[in-house]
C-alpha cells in the first residue's frame, strides 16, 4: 500500500506540473515550441542522478536514441516559402520586413542543396555531449572489458549520431569492445511500420477531424500576414495565409538547429508561438499517444521495439562480472511511442479534451532532436539480489507505472511482467498481421 501511495503522489504532483508549466516554458524560451525540432543542448545542465541503492552498482544500459538536429527533410519545406514570397514581391506586394525575410531566406537556401535530412554540427555535437555524460554518470558500465552493441536505421543522420556517442565512450576507455551494425534486418524494431489496428486508427477520420480541428482553432495569421503582405485582398485571393504561418514557423523554429545568425523567430509573438506549437503537439499526440481519439493504440507501433529491449536485457541481466550496453539509434517516431508505451512520467496519459492537452501532456519534453530512453540495470556489488532498473527520459529521471519503495529503481522482475503483459493484452485483442508499412523517418 506504501508503493502505491508512493506512486499517486508522485503522478499528481506531475499532473501539477504539466498545468503550470506549459506556457511558461514555452514563453521563457520559444525553441521549445519546436517540439520535435528543439534543441536538445538547450535543457543543460542536467540535475544530478539519485544515488544507486546502498550496495548496488550499474552494469547495463539498454538505449533508443533518435538523431541529432537536421536539416528539413523536404525541398519544399524551404522552396515553397520563398516561392510565395518571390511572387508576392514581383507584383509589390511585400512590406520592407517581407523583403528582409524573403533575403534571409535567400541567403539560407544555398545550405540545404543536397543537404536535406543531414545531421547538423548541432545534432553531432548532441550526441557527443550524451555519450561523454553516459560514461560521467555510469562510468561502472563502461570500464574495463566493457562490451557495447550499437545498431542503427539505415538513415545517415542516425548512423552519424551513433558514431558521435561511440566516439565518446571509446575516449574513455580505448579496451571497450564496440561492435557497430546497420542493416535494413533491423528495421522492423528500430523503426517500425504501422499494422493492423495501429495502421486503421493513423488514417482514421477522426484523426484527421482533430487535426484540422486544432489548425482552425490556434492558427491566426492576420497579424502575421499584415507583417509581410501591404494588400489583405491579395493575400485573401493569392495565399492560403494558415498554411504559409504555419509552414514558415516550421523553417523559423527549424534554425536552432544550425549554427547560424539567421533568426526569424521576431516575425511571431510569443502568443501565436504558443498556439503553433499546440498544433503539433495535437497532432503529435494523436499520431502516437494513447489518444482515445485514435484509440489508445498509436504507441503499440513500438511494440517491436519494447520486445527487443526485454529479450535482449534477458540474456544479460543473469550475467556474471559483465559489463556495457546496447545503443540502438532511429527516429522520434519511435522514442515518442515507446515513451508513452513504456508510460514515463506523463508520457501515457489520456486526454480527451484536447483543448487541454497543453495541461497535461506536453512534446517537448519528449522528444527534441537527440532525444533518448535509457534503461539503466543495477545488481549487488556481492551475493545475491533483486535486478533493479531505472528509466531516464533524456537523462533525467522518470516515474514509471510499477509500486517501488526506492524510486526511481524499480525490480527488473516487475518491470518485465509489466510489459510483457501488456504487449500480450494487446496483441490477443489484437492479433499481429503483416505486411508492415514502413512509415517515413524524421
Amino acid at each position: 500500500m506504501k508503493n502505491l501511495f508512493t506512486f499517486a503522489a508522485i503522478l499528481f504532483m506531475a499532473v501539477g506540473a504539466n498545468a503550470q508549466l506549459a506556457r511558461q516554458e514555452v514563453y521563457e524560451n520559444i525553441h521549445r515550441a519546436g517540439g520535435n525540432y528543439y534543441d536538445y543542448d538547450y535543457e543543460l545542465p542536467l540535475r544530478p542522478l539519485t544515488k544507486a541503492p546502498k550496495g548496488y552498482t550499474p552494469f547495463y544500459i539498454s538505449h533508443y536514441g533518435r538523431h541529432g538536429s537536421r536539416w528539413l527533410l523536404d525541398d519544399n519545406n524551404y522552396m515553397g516559402q520563398i516561392n510565395i514570397l518571390r511572387k508576392a514581391n514581383g507584383y509589390g506586394k511585400l512590406t520592407a520586413k517581407g523583403q528582409e525575410v524573403l533575403a534571409k531566406l535567400e541567403a539560407f537556401y544555398p545550405t540545404t542543396i543536397k543537404r536535406l535530412g543531414d545531421l547538423t554540427t548541432v545534432g553531432e555535437r548532441q550526441h557527443h555531449g550524451i555519450g561523454r555524460r553516459l560514461t560521467e554518470h555510469f562510468p561502472e558500465v563502461f570500464k574495463g572489458k566493457a562490451e557495447v552493441d550499437a545498431r542503427s536505421t539505415v538513415v545517415i543522420r542516425c548512423i552519424l549520431s551513433m558514431e558521435a556517442e561511440c566516439e565518446e565512450l571509446m575516449a574513455f576507455n580505448p579496451k571497450m569492445k564496440i561492435h557497430n551494425d546497420v542493416s535494413e534486418s533491423f528495421q522492423y524494431y528500430l523503426n517500425a511500420g504501422t499494422t493492423g489496428e495501429v495502421r486503421r486508427q493513423s488514417g482514421s477520420r477522426e484523426r484527421r477531424d482533430a487535426e484540422a480541428w486544432a489548425r482552425n482553432e490556434y492558427t491566426h495569421p492576420e497579424r502575421f500576414c499584415a507583417l509581410l503582405f501591404n494588400d489583405s485582398q491579395y493575400v485573401t485571393d493569392s495565399i492560403d495565409a494558415g498554411g504559409f504561418m504555419r509552414h514558415l514557423f516550421e523553417v523559423a523554429i527549424n534554425m536552432q538547429s544550425h549554427d547560424t545568425d539567421i533568426d526569424l523567430l521576431d516575425l511571431f509573438t510569443k502568443e501565436e508561438v504558443y498556439d503553433l506549437w499546440r498544433i503539433t503537439n495535437i497532432g503529435w499526440y494523436l499520431g502516437h499517444g494513447a489518444a482515445p481519439q485514435t484509440g489508445g493504440v498509436m504507441p503499440f507501433s513500438q511494440a517491436n521495439l519494447l520486445k527487443n529491449i526485454l529479450s535482449t536485457a534477458d540474456t544479460i541481466v543473469d550475467k556474471k562480472r559483465w559489463n556495457g550496453a546496447t545503443l540502438r539509434f532511429g527516429h522520434e517516431v519511435c522514442v515518442l511511442p515507446l515513451a508513452c508505451l513504456l508510460e514515463l512520467d506523463s508520457c501515457g496519459r489520456v486526454v480527451s479534451d484536447l483543448s487541454k492537452l497543453d495541461e497535461q501532456w506536453v512534446n517537448y519534453r519528449i522528444f527534441p532532436m537527440a532525444c533518448n530512453i535509457q534503461l539503466v540495470f543495477y545488481r549487488p556489488k556481492r551475493g545475491n539480489g533483486d535486478i533493479l532498473v531505472k528509466a531516464l527520459l533524456n537523462e533525467k529521471e522518470t516515474t514509471l507505472p510499477l509500486p517501488s519503495d526506492k524510486h526511481p529503481y524499480y525490480r527488473w522482475t516487475d518491470f518485465k511482467q509489466y510489459y510483457e503483459k501488456k504487449l500480450a493484452d494487446f496483441e490477443e485483442k489484437y492479433p499481429p498481421n503483416t505486411p508492415r508499412t514502413q512509415q517515413r523517418p524524421r
